[in-house]
């Protein structure tokens, strides 16, 4: 079938697209940080589970104590600080502008892998980051008034946790890819064939380790525990917690992992960032939101930004 890769690719953006739209719902209606423990919990099940049935053990083979620092140091900064800060982002700005900061995860990425690992930063890199900051900056400014003076149209609190969602995501990224490749030399060149399309769900199952203690942990000390039962009372925000969790890091990072078997790397990567664009319509239709042509046209930028990292 002719362009397999790329279709799987858009159905990776729809996903997220549905992870992040549930997300906003679930965020609202249990708590963020309820959200993030149950999300946790509930990947735990689905990747142990898979891995199971795939490799005879819930737990990752192979992986040494080093890879359990890399992946669960990933885990802190990509869970616990990036996704507290996204789905807070959710409750004070709503999910499309929470989706928009996540453009910036690439960059985050670049500047982190140039600063500890000393990959090259190239023009074309620095390019996108400049494009994606000013798609976002259109975006989330207008002018106030007949004084036409600029103005944010979100509030700044939203801001400063979207940057913290993007960053978290794009630094996780990073320390994941460390440990992944540690572990890929871990794992025996017999079992490498059979194991290798495992390894990411293994992998991911690490970082979820950490996010989900650290996430349990904070619940403990604010002592809301006790809120966790809004999960078996309230239906909708139940249901929108587990269609998040199977959409977002179940559904779309197997099918993420799939794209790329298709199709070049950088088209694949392109065209899973469109969620920024995919979201607006959902968002106008669900929550009523007013989307300006301002933000339409600043959402397409910032897509075209993170594209240039990959093509």
């Amino acid at each position: 079938m002719m362009y397999i890769g790329e279709i799987i690719s858009l159905g990776v953006a729809v996903s997220w697209t549905i992870t992040a739209l549930c997300a906003e719902i679930a965020s609202k209606r249990l708590g963020s940080l309820q959200l993030n423990v149950i999300r946790m919990a509930l990947s735990l099940c689905f990747l142990g589970l898979t891995l199971w049935i795939a490799t005879g053990s819930p737990l990752p083979l192979y992986a040494d104590r080093e890879t359990w620092f890399w992946l669960s140091l990933s885990g802190f900064v990509g869970y616990l600080f990036g996704d507290w800060c996204l789905f807070n982002s959710y409750i004070v700005m709503g999910a499309r502008f929470g989706q928009l900061f996540m453009t910036l995860a690439p960059i985050a990425s670049a500047i982190t892998a140039w600063t500890f690992l000393g990959e090259t930063l190239t023009m074309k890199a620095i390019l996108g980051m400049l494009v994606t900051c000013f798609g976002i900056g259109l975006s989330i400014l207008s002018k106030d008034g007949d004084d036409n003076k600029l103005s944010l149209n979100i509030p700044f609190k939203g801001i400063l946790l979207g940057i913290g969602a993007g960053t978290g995501q794009g630094v996780g990224l990073v320390l994941s890819k460390v440990g992944m490749t540690h572990y890929e030399q871990l794992v025996p060149a017999e079992a490498m064939e059979s194991f290798s399309a495992f390894l990411p769900f293994a992998s991911t199952l690490m970082r979820a380790v950490t996010g989900a203690v650290g996430f349990t942990l904070l619940l403990i000390i604010q002592k809301k525990v006790g809120t966790l039962k809004r999960f078996t009372q309230d239906k909708i925000g139940a249901s929108n917690a587990v269609m998040a969790t199977i959409a977002g890091p179940f559904v779309g990072v197997s099918f993420s992992l799939m794209a790329v078997l298709y199709t070049q790397a950088g088209i694949a990567q392109t065209l899973m960032s469109l969620t920024p664009i995919f979201i607006l319509l959902p968002s106008y239709l669900i929550f009523h939101q007013k989307i300006t042509i301002r933000e339409i046209i600043g959402a397409v930028i910032s897509v075209v930004g993170v594209s240039l990292f990959f093509i």
